[in-house]
C-alpha cells in the first residue's frame, strides 16, 4: 500500500512516499519531475516519523547518514548507481566518471547521469553529491540552487571557514 505526507524543509516542501512502510520516493516541490498525485497513495502523516525526524536532524547538521528502509523503483543498472550514491560520504562529492569507473567502464558516464537524474529518493540517496568532472555543479532535478544549498550544508567547519565567498 502506498501512502504519503508533505513536510516542510529549508529547500521547500518535500513529499514523502512510502510503499508498505519503506520509503519509495522523496519529491521536492517545484521541480521538473512533479509526482503524479494518483501514485502518491493516501495521505498518512503518522507513518513517516522516522523519515521526518532524520531529515530534520540532517538539515540541522546533526545527522550525516540516514538509517531508513528504502524501496526505490528502478532497473538493475539504476539500482547499482543508487547504491554507489549511498556510498558517497557526507561532505564529499564524486564525478559521473568516477561512478562510471566504479561500475567498471568510464563509458557509462552518461548512463550514470541518466540514472542519477531518475533517483526517486533525493537527499537520502545523495545524488546532489555528484558533480561534473571539472568540479562544476551540473544536473539536479531539484535545481542547482538546491544542489548548492545541500552541498554547502554538508561542508565541514574548516571548509566554510576558509571559503572566500
Amino acid at each position: 500500500m502506498r501512502t504519503h505526507t508533505v513536510v516542510p524543509s529549508p529547500i521547500g516542501d518535500l513529499t514523502l512516499v512510502a510503499h508498505d512502510g519503506a520509503l519509495a520516493a522523496l519529491h521536492m516541490d517545484s521541480t521538473k519531475h512533479a509526482p503524479d498525485p494518483a501514485r502518491l497513495g493516501e495521505r498518512d502523516d503518522a507513518g513517516f516519523t522516522d523519515v521526518t525526524t532524520q531529515l530534520g536532524e540532517y538539515f540541522a547538521r546533526e545527522r550525516t547518514t540516514f538509517e531508513l528502509e528504502l524501496a526505490p523503483v528502478g532497473n538493475a543498472f539504476e539500482q547499482r548507481v543508487w547504491a554507489l550514491l549511498r556510498d558517497i560520504p557526507y561532505g564529499q562529492t564524486r564525478s559521473y566518471g568516477a561512478l562510471a569507473r566504479a561500475l567498471g567502464d568510464v563509458g557509462f558516464s552518461q548512463a550514470v547521469g541518466a540514472a542519477n537524474g531518475r533517483n526517486p529518493i533525493g537527499i537520502i540517496v545523495p545524488c546532489h553529491r555528484v558533480i561534473g568532472a571539472d568540479g562544476s555543479l551540473v544536473g539536479y532535478a531539484g535545481g542547482l540552487d538546491r544542489k548548492r544549498f545541500l552541498l554547502a550544508l554538508e561542508e565541514s567547519e574548516e571548509t566554510r571557514a576558509t571559503r572566500l565567498f
